[in-house]
């Protein structure tokens, strides 16, 4: 089940998971190209610099060339998105991924066939049918994606561990919800960005959990959220 909401795609899966993705536009999606397509030219030059040096048949080095630019072309974004998580260089460095339609990592069979595709994505010229798909479709899929069942989406930034406080670990009265848990620990990751007045009164709200108030309130609750973080 997925649906778009404000521009996300929210995929549940059928253990009941609810995954947020935000799919990529024909722009960003052009820049990681421009990327990669950089990268395999400069690996191609240097191919050529090699191959020229030890073949010495006109003839034969045309053939091997040939052979090695058409595996190293459809090689080259396979194996990057089976064995990186999805992503060429390109996508790497702009912050992107490729994934099943499903939220899933991509398997071999997805891989070839939506990048065999591409000769169908760039036709008439310039990747035009490709582009047309992607602005009729609402989840900016190219035909390789269609016909894969798969996406171009953002990838997610690795959330910041949150710091342990400088506090011997306390355990906690009773049971907190996960939610609570998240925001008593994040109260003090950003403590050094408030107030201590404030700090304060936060504490006050919590003497039905601590059993204090003030500075005696806010040093167990220091404690508390030591225990959950280490």
């Amino acid at each position: 089940m997925n649906y778009l909401l404000d521009g996300r795609l929210s995929l549940i899966t059928p253990e009941g998971v609810r995954l947020q993705l935000v799919p990529a536009g024909p722009v960003v999606r052009a820049y990681a190209w421009a990327i990669d397509f950089a990268v395999w030219s400069i690996g191609a030059s240097v191919l050529i610099g090699l191959l020229g040096a030890i073949i010495p048949s006109e003839k034969l080095f045309n053939g091997v060339t040939a052979i090695l630019f058409f595996l190293a072309y459809w090689a080259y974004p396979v194996i990057c998105e089976v064995y990186a998580g999805g992503r060429t260089l390109g996508k790497h460095i702009i912050g992107l991924q490729v994934l099943r339609a499903d939220g899933l990592p991509l398997r071999w069979r997805e891989s070839v066939l939506r990048n065999l595709l591409m000769v169908a994505d760039f036709l008439p010229l310039l990747y035009a049918s490709g582009l047309l798909a992607m602005l009729c479709d609402r989840h900016f899929r190219r035909l390789g994606d269609i016909v894969a069942g798969t996406q171009v989406v953002y990838r997610d930034k690795v959330p910041r561990r949150v710091e342990v406080p400088d506090a011997a670990p306390l355990p906690l009265p009773f049971p907190l919800t996960p939610e609570q848990q998240r925001a008593l620990a994040d109260l003090f990751a950003r403590e050094s960005r408030l107030p201590h007045a404030r700090m304060l009164e936060l504490a006050d709200i919590a003497e039905p959990l601590t059993g204090r108030d003030g500075d005696a309130s806010l040093e167990r609750l220091r404690g508390m959220a030591a225990g959950l973080v280490r």
